[in-house]
């Protein structure tokens, strides 16, 4: 892939700054001086009813997803160097373009706190009765600090699913015990199961300790965890990946992997051993929920330090103009991270670079801005948001909805963009690439879900621009794939805001270190783009804004 120096990007982002000002006090320029220095080109076909859309070319977005989706930025990990500078690259331009902070502090930053947890070993025991065992040897922990002693119960695979009719907490009281838990899940039980409400229709073993009081857990490991046993230590004692901090206490149930060793423990004496357990998981079918013997306790005690650090979301305002309407807004983003590095493939390559998931949505995003920032003003206000950590759990997408840089009633729409770079190449028969989207398609996802006007306008604008192949084939909240979960635009649907989702589908290299910007189709991202553009601005136009006359997807409760 082409590869651009770290110097040559630095110097780059040193460019953009105008006079040697920091990008918290550069003076912005104003949205209606860019308008006014292209007010003298002559009006293109589609300036009256769409402002600067033709502003987007296939030409720019290639040159920003270079840099984007170049190695120097290492992926773009949620939190990385990479994803920073990235971050710093998206702020320099919006400030050179004049729009308005909505971050932290004046910034275009909105700072997200995160924590990590990492187990001490030498701080960590475990005894049985009266004999101890040692880290390492005989077991190791998840990273929730505590200190737990007392009675234990046998709960099977320690699930709770309704749908299967699947309940190991039947006739059990867990309150004040330590739950012995058996790894894995009942044949037949898949990720699917665990849908709806928690404690409703599902439950699994933190859950329900958490839900009834349980003291900890102590887990049987499974086959495979017996197999890789000193990896999977060595593992358990490297820092968790980082997590949100909320600034409440995390409120983790104390939780151990046991050794073969300390599950015959365990279970010396009662009545059910760990070779017939072995034998009743081959078979898909544990024994039913037990006491063990009150004279038999457990005691088990894990050390953890804390670390802390920050990542971003970055956000900003390019506000309406019109004083009846500016304090409403179409909300536009797009995520900025992707999985970083990882093990090198068969070309060496460590790098994942995330050119179309989804480097391509941040560019379109950013090329979004920049012809709106060199065309008229809409009525309405434009935020624009790019969210980080959408690959670890949609983080920023959750963050900024809980902490709104405006207020949730006034965004009337989000529009969400993640992967629209990649077409399917004409005569490919390689069935992972059988769902991408053709050079003139797109797949639309929750534009008729909760507004029969939004759906409307959607397929109004596009069928009177440039006419691009809808496919709904994913827009349905009960699809096998649950596309409509895995993205950002989730979290704002959560809270009543109609969204719109535009994806290319999946392909041979998602998620893959071969996601490189050489394999994007600009000419398709410039159309896309263009028609994400064209439904902004007819949404930041109308008198009204769309109504929501349908309920939520009632899968939504359970999230």
């Amino acid at each position: 892939m082409k590869r651009i120096t770290l110097a040559l990007l630095l110097l780059s982002l040193t460019a953009m700054i105008f006079n040697g000002d920091t990008l918290a006090q550069k003076k912005q320029t104003k949205p209606q001086q860019a308008a006014a220095a292209t007010a003298a080109k002559p009006e293109s076909k589609w300036a009256a009813e769409y402002g600067n859309v033709e502003g987007i070319t296939g030409k720019q977005i290639s040159e920003y997803l270079y840099f984007v989706a170049s190695d120097e930025m290492e992926g773009r990990d949620t939190p990385s160097r990479g994803l920073d500078l990235t971050a710093k690259f998206i702020g320099l331009n919006l400030s050179k373009w004049g729009f308005k902070p909505a971050g932290t502090d004046g910034t275009f930053f909105q700072k997200i706190p995160l924590r990590r947890n990492q187990v001490i070993a030498e701080q960590s025991s475990a005894a049985v009765n009266r004999q101890s065992f040692k880290y390492g040897e005989d077991f190791y922990a998840s990273p929730a600090a505590g200190e737990v002693a007392g009675q234990m119960v046998f709960v099977g695979h320690g699930l709770m699913v309704k749908a299967k009719n699947i309940d190991y907490y039947k006739g059990i009281d867990v309150k004040d015990k330590i739950m012995v838990v058996v790894d894995g899940a009942p044949s037949g039980v898949n990720f699917n199961d665990y849908r709806g409400k928690v404690g409703e229709d599902f439950h699994r073993p933190e859950t329900y300790a958490r839900a009834k009081g349980a003291r900890g857990i102590i887990v049987i490991p499974s086959a495979s965890t017996l197999s890789f046993w000193d990896q999977r230590v060595k593992s358990s004692l490297n820092p968790t990946r980082a997590m949100p901090d909320t600034g409440r206490p995390m409120n983790n149930v104390p939780t151990i992997i046991a050794s073969e060793k300390m599950v015959n423990a365990i279970l010396q004496g009662e009545k059910i051993d760990f070779e017939t357990i072995k034998k009743q998981v081959s078979e898909g079918k544990l024994s039913e929920s037990f006491d063990l013997s009150p004279s038999k306790t457990a005691s088990f005690k894990v050390g953890s330090k804390v670390e802390t650090m920050m990542t971003q979301n970055v956000v900003a305002v390019f506000e309406g103009g019109d004083p009846a309407l500016k304090d409403e807004y179409v909300a536009i983003g797009a995520h900025y991270d992707h999985v970083g590095v990882g093990q090198a493939d068969s070309k060496g390559d460590k790098i994942f670079n995330g050119a179309d998931d989804d480097g391509s949505g941040t560019v379109a995003v950013l090329s979004i801005a920049e012809a709106l920032s060199h065309g008229p003003r809409p009525k309405r206000s434009i935020l624009f948001v790019w969210h980080c950590g959408e690959e670890k759990g949609l983080w920023g997408s959750e963050f900024v909805t809980e902490n709104p840089p405006v207020p949730l009633k006034q965004i009337i729409t989000q529009l969400n963009i993640d992967m629209i770079g990649r077409s399917k190449p004409e005569g490919d028969t390689k069935p992972v690439n059988a769902n991408l989207s053709g050079p003139n398609d797109i797949y639309v996802i929750g534009s008729k879900m909760m507004s029969t006007q939004l759906g409307e306008l959607s397929e109004s604008v596009n069928k009177g621009f440039l006419n691009l192949g809808f496919s709904y084939k994913y827009d349905d909240p009960n699809d096998r794939e649950r596309f409509f979960y895995r993205s950002d635009h989730f979290n704002y649907a959560k809270k009543g805001i109609p969204i719109i989702f535009y994806f290319d589908g999946v392909h041979e290299d998602y998620h893959r270190q071969s996601d490189h910007p050489d394999k994007i189709d600009y000419a398709k991202m410039e159309k896309v783009t263009r028609t994400v553009f064209a439904t902004m601005w007819k949404l930041a136009n109308n008198p009204s804004r769309p109504k929501v006359d349908k309920p939520l997807p009632a899968q939504l409760a359970g999230f």
